[in-house]
């Protein structure tokens, strides 16, 4: 708990100060008012977020935390839960869809077991911080303990604080997880305060029970489990799952080392709702990378209060999305860095 809180104290407001000079720059380079839209308003982010004008963000990073699900025994996917280790040991290989996406951009992609259940091999080029062997079924109690959540939270911090020594400049967030929009769907069921059928999507493949059966499951877990929805550390507890609270901490890591973090797809969503409900001064420093396809995704970005970036009817999760909109953020310090102003072109207008 001791990191979480001094990572909690270290996060600040972005520079009010570099995003005023950031919007002057931009209204006067040489093109209407407003005319690049989102880009425009990245920039200024970024300006604030790094204290720089023209922010370097060529360092770039996709942090992909990996961990399985007591709930599986629910019979609330199709897919056999071996599939998570399977997938986890391919990241070095450079074959998942994010690793894939990440060549365009030249971000690394770094693969971690916070609770996958089995076990990584020493030479599988994963971190292994595996807090357990995956979370407890929340349909019969807490999914983890309170600590194990705070822990859970404390990897993803340690990862950026290792990364950010390294020079990395940009993160994304990322997960793997067979289950995973069971928890997902369980804490925006909690914070969002709606019945779990509204938002019950298929993930990678719904059970033989269908989404009803899944639905009922989250509303069996949390009648049980009873998380308190303005204790984002007791939802993550009770309902939550170990890389959701990884995710998490990645996102407060960054905001407290002043690094501009993109936010992958609805189960990363999730995750930030928790690490805003820790530290609300945090969301400054995210960035939604795309919509995803999952039901309840829309009613996640509305809580969160940032709107994606991308529409591109992707669902596939492990920080694909995070990795595909990396190239806009290059954009728009590109435009930031190489776009004239008038002045500078002798223009008058």
């Amino acid at each position: 708990m001791r990191l979480l809180d001094e990572t909690i104290q270290r996060i600040e407001r972005l520079d009010e100060g570099m995003m005023g000079k950031a919007r002057e720059r931009v209204d006067s380079l040489i093109k209407p008012p407003n005319s690049l839209g989102r880009l425009e308003e990245i920039a200024i982010q970024l300006a604030g977020i790094t204290r720089e004008l023209y922010p370097a963000i060529d360092q770039k990073a996709i942090i992909t935390m990996a961990a399985d699900h007591g709930v599986y025994e629910e019979g609330i996917s199709g897919n056999p839960q071996a599939i998570t280790l399977a997938q986890t040991l391919l990241f070095e290989k450079g074959y998942p869809g994010v690793c894939a996406i990440s060549r365009v951009s030249g971000a690394k992609v770094l693969a971690v077991d916070i609770g996958v259940k089995g076990e990584i091999p020493d030479d599988a080029g994963v971190i292994k911080r595996k807090i357990k062997n995956g979370t407890d079924n929340m349909a019969k109690g807490p999914a983890m303990t309170r600590e194990e959540a705070v822990q859970s939270i404390e990897v993803g911090i340690e990862m950026v604080n290792q990364e950010a020594k390294k020079g990395i400049n940009l993160l994304g967030t990322g997960e793997m997880g067979i289950g995973n929009t069971t928890p997902s769907t369980a804490i925006l069921s909690v914070l969002g305060n709606c019945d779990p059928l509204e938002i019950t999507g298929r993930g990678a493949g719904v059970g033989e029970g269908g989404i009803e059966h899944k639905a009922a499951v989250i509303r069996k877990a949390i009648a049980l489990n009873k998380p308190n929805p303005t204790d984002g550390i007791d939802v993550l507890a009770k309902i939550g799952g170990l890389e959701i609270g990884g995710m998490a901490g990645v996102m407060l890591g960054a905001a407290a080392n002043r690094i501009p973090v993109v936010v992958d797809g609805y189960i990363s969503t999730v995750a930030a709702l928790i690490a805003a409900s820790i530290e609300p001064k945090a969301k400054a420093y995210f960035i939604a990378s795309h919509a995803s396809l999952e039901p309840g995704a829309r009613l996640a970005n509305e809580l969160l209060g940032i709107e994606p970036m991308l529409n591109m009817d992707m669902c596939l999760g492990e920080g694909s999305g995070a990795a595909l909109a990396f190239p806009i953020l290059d954009a728009a310090v590109s435009m930031m860095t190489h776009m004239a102003t008038f002045a500078e072109v002798g223009m008058e207008i």
